[in-house]
């Protein structure tokens, strides 16, 4: 494990330019995905709060959290997202789902899918602002990356034939999630105290739920079905962190 890791992690999450060579082992960057989930839930949480806290205006707050939350990742696992949820409502067979999955236009199921992510986050995170919840804003963000490293390291990948994301899976280790596991709850905790640790635990039950799912429907993971897997922890836990608020 060497910053070589955090500069692949920081180039596959985000926009943000770095200097510096890539991990020589793709999958080495999943060390970093929850750290650098703190680093993007930590932007998010200085603009909301800078315009809830000093002009006041939560619903404000929210949509400009989440058009960094959105920026920032370039909207990559909305992408995925989309292209998922078109592809498994359009198919029955895994390889029409895969196939699908390829295309870079985007359905009616998928869009539906990306309109009602964005206003369960902007709902929710409205309410964490108006309550004054801010710290719980960031766990979401943590907990959605290092679900992907739990799918990426329990799964193989779906394409036969390969893919842009098939060296991240090629070297995905149990080590890798256990380490970024490992920081996703001390990172909670230290956020968030004993409801950071529900939302780890309930991020851990969803992630074995999709994984499941992932398998059956698809027959492995895809670079989609991670950026879908990201979006669906995040929009589930900013739900339930709102009712808990």
């Amino acid at each position: 494990m060497d910053l070589h890791g955090f500069i692949t992690a920081i180039r596959t999450l985000t926009i943000l330019p770095v200097p510096g060579s890539d991990a020589e082992r793709p999958a080495d960057s999943f060390y970093f995905f929850p750290l650098v989930g703190e680093i993007i839930g930590g932007a998010v949480l200085l603009v909301a709060w800078l315009i809830a806290a000093k002009i006041g205006w939560a619903m404000g707050a929210a949509w400009a959290g989440i058009f960094v939350l959105v920026c920032l990742t370039r909207a990559l696992h909305l992408d995925g997202l989309s292209d998922t949820v078109d592809a498994f409502f359009a198919a029955q067979t895994r390889e029409r789902r895969l196939e699908i999955m390829k295309d870079p236009h985007v359905g009616a199921f998928g869009a539906a899918a990306i309109v009602l992510a964005l206003l369960c986050k902007a709902v929710a995170l409205e309410r964490l602002c108006a309550t004054g919840h801010w710290s719980w804003i960031i766990l979401p963000i943590i907990l959605a990356r290092t679900v992907m490293v739990l799918v990426a390291v329990s799964l193989p990948y779906a394409r036969v034939e390969g893919g842009k994301a098939q060296a991240f899976f090629a070297g995905a280790k149990p080590a890798h999630f256990w380490v970024a596991g490992a920081a996703a709850i001390l990172f909670c905790y230290l956020h968030a105290g004993s409801i950071g640790l529900f939302a780890a635990a309930a991020a851990l039950t969803l992630g074995l739920f999709m994984i499941r799912w992932m398998k059956l429907s698809f027959g492995g993971a895809t670079g989609d079905l991670l950026g879908f897997a990201g979006e669906k922890t995040e929009c589930a836990l900013y739900f339930f962190l709102a009712l808990m608020a």
